[in-house]
């Protein structure tokens, strides 16, 4: 497991990197904001946080799909 900070500051920003994660459909993607874990497959549970903040990116993935997926996510990561 890997944990990156991210930024989802605009509508956008959400659907786009949700449209990322959708295709690593064996890959769990969990977002942490305070004691909330929501799944960042879901369109709806990340608009039920505050996105004004950073948020923590947990990545449940192999050492050899973490670099791939890293890549893909850049424009997110802070």
């Amino acid at each position: 497991m890997k944990t990156v900070r991210i930024s989802l500051n605009s509508i956008d920003k959400v659907k786009s990197f949700v449209n990322e994660l959708v295709h690593y459909s064996d890959v769990d993607f969990d977002l942490v904001s305070g004691r909330y874990v929501i799944d960042a497959k879901s369109i709806m549970g990340i608009f039920s946080l505050d996105l004004s903040k950073p948020i923590d990116l947990n990545i449940h993935a192999d050492e050899g799909e973490m670099e791939d997926i890293l890549s893909h996510l850049a424009p997110y990561i802070i």
